[in-house]
């Protein structure tokens, strides 16, 4: 997995900034380096990624009836014995073995909902957040070409993969240019595409399961479409119609 460098005054005041504890003259001070420095940015996406994801992460569970029944049985006979010293053992062990239990029970609740809808609203998260920094000036393209043969290229040897470019112009889709961004903590390609003035981001990356169908969401008022297909993973995001940004992936999968 791929690691960012990371300058020394994000090590210093990145947690800080997020736990909104520097004054208001470090934190602009601070914010003025993210718009500056791209790894450091990507840190702090990456990191308010995860803090969002579990934040949204429901960690409250409820102990399963057969549990409830054992504490129950076993406080019955921890009361009926006489000798106080094992009456406060008993209890004390009752307890610890309701805690281990709630805590098993509620990890094992909680990893697959992470692994799943909970890492998908992080990585949806963190795709948004790439595409506002994008915005910035200077941030949108590393490489700037309408050709599709220059752009693929130009990928060579900057990732282990090579990502599939095409030029959609004829249909009112024409391709930019392109990049290189971090999602997820490793390295992605950015193509960059326009429709009527406005940019549609498509983050392409190896994908680790099966092909998927098309699926569509909103945050925070961007427009996100996303699939796995041939062995790649693409997420498209634009501030364009949802639409249009359908209409823009199925020309990608034909």
């Amino acid at each position: 997995m791929a690691v960012e460098p990371v300058c020394r005054q994000t090590t210093l005041l990145l947690h800080g900034y997020l736990d909104g504890e520097l004054d208001a003259a470090r934190a602009a001070e601070f914010e003025q380096h993210l718009v500056q420095c791209h790894d450091c940015a990507n840190q702090y996406a990456a990191q308010r990624s995860l803090r969002t994801a579990l934040r949204g992460s429901n960690l409250y569970a409820k102990a399963p009836p057969a549990l409830a029944r054992r504490i129950r049985s076993d406080i019955r006979e921890a009361t009926e014995k006489p000798s106080l010293l094992a009456s406060i053992t008993s209890w004390r062990w009752l307890a610890a073995a309701a805690s281990m239990a709630l805590v098993l029970f509620a990890f094992w609740r909680f990893v697959p909902a992470f692994r799943g809808a909970s890492a998908e609203q992080a990585l949806a998260t963190e795709v948004v957040d790439s595409h506002v920094r994008s915005m910035l000036p200077g941030h949108l393209t590393d490489v700037a070409s309408t050709d599709q043969h220059t752009v693929k290229p130009w990928f060579d040897g900057k990732l282990d993969f090579a990502p599939p470019v095409r030029d959609f112009s004829g249909a009112g889709y024409p391709l930019i240019g392109g990049r290189l961004d971090v999602l997820n903590g490793r390295t992605v390609a950015a193509l960059v595409y326009e429709r009527r003035k406005h940019f549609i981001n498509l983050y392409v990356w190896p994908s680790q399961g099966s092909d998927s169908a098309e699926r569509s969401i909103s945050r925070q008022g961007f427009n996100l479409v996303y699939w796995s297909r041939n062995g790649m993973s693409f997420w498209a995001v634009s501030d364009v119609a949802r639409e249009d940004l359908e209409e823009f992936a199925q020309m990608l999968e034909h």
